[in-house]
Order: C-alpha cells, then structure tokens, then sequence
C-alpha cells in the first residue's frame, strides 16, 4: 500500500499537539522539584528558634560550628576525592595517548617493479608516462676516453717534472 503524505495543516497540528505535551511535562518535572526541594529543607534544616537567654544563644552558635565544620570536613574529602579520580582519568588517557601512537612498524616485503608499473599502479589506466631513465643520461663518446689515454697520467707528469731535471726541463721547453 503506498504511503500518503501529511497535509501541512496536520503536521502543524501534530506538532503543537507533541509540544503542548512537552510544556506539561516539563511543568510537572519543575513542580516536583521544587516539592523534593522543600520536603529536604524541612528534614535537614530545622525551624530556627532563637533563645532567650545569653547561654543559650552561645550553645546555639558552638552547636552550629560544630555542624558546619563537619559539613566542611565532608566538602573537602569529597573534594578530594574528586581530584583524585580526575588526576587518574588523565592519567589513563595519556596512557591511551601512549599506546595508540606507539605501534611496531610490520617489516615491508620488497617488490620488483619496473618504473613504468609502479606509474601504472599510482597514476591507474589514465595516464601513459613512460619513465625510461636510460635515455635521459648523458651519452658518453669513446673517442673522449682515447684522448684522455693519449695524453697519459697526470702523476707521471708531475714525477717527470720533479726535481732538479724536471725544472731543468721546464726551462728548456719554454725558451
């Protein structure tokens, strides 16, 4: 069966319908709040009934001290307490930290693979590079390597040169 959509004056309508519910709700949760408020006040603070008296009022206040040091003393574990947990819950996060960026690196496996595959396989079917890295060297003449045997060593020039004889030499082809 196909589905039919909502006329827009039904959604609109729906739709106050579910938020008219949530105010309620939201109402009653406060109201009961309140009531869960008052009914603690009425069993952890008593009426205050100021005496008549100077004794009296002076054992109302050391009364009242001793209360509030307690209360003081509780805030203070708990508070404690509370920064202990927090130091431990950092405390593991950087150890997740630790562990997550500390791995063993898994030994690579050589593969023998022509330029041109290699290419292939990053660039895919798209792009024909042909990457031949013999025709991009120099071209070496042999004729270069006979000269270079024609003309001799340079050590044996310079021990030719050396000495008395070899200046005497020098001399002589200069003149």
């Amino acid at each position: 069966m196909a589905e039919k959509k909502m006329t827009l004056s039904r959604r609109n309508y729906l739709k106050s319908l579910l938020l008219q519910i949530g105010q309620t709700m939201v109402d009653e949760a406060a109201k009961q709040a309140q009531e869960e408020k008052t009914i603690y006040m009425e069993e952890n603070c008593p009426v205050l009934a100021l005496p008549g008296c100077m004794q009296e009022l002076q054992e109302l206040c050391r009364k009242l001290h001793k209360q509030i040091d307690l209360v003081d003393d509780e805030r203070y574990d708990m508070d404690m307490k509370v920064k202990k947990s927090e130091k431990e819950i950092n405390d593991l996060k950087l150890m997740i930290q630790d562990f997550n960026g500390k791995f063993r690196k898994p030994a690579l496996k050589k593969v023998r693979m022509s330029a041109d595959a290699m290419l292939a396989a990053l660039l895919g079917s798209k792009h024909k590079v042909s990457m031949d890295l013999r025709a991009n060297l120099k071209q070496v003449k042999k004729e270069a390597k006979d000269e270079e045997k024609q003309t001799g060593d340079w050590r044996k020039k310079i021990e030719d040169q050396s000495g008395m004889d070899g200046r005497k030499k020098m001399f002589e082809t200069e003149a």
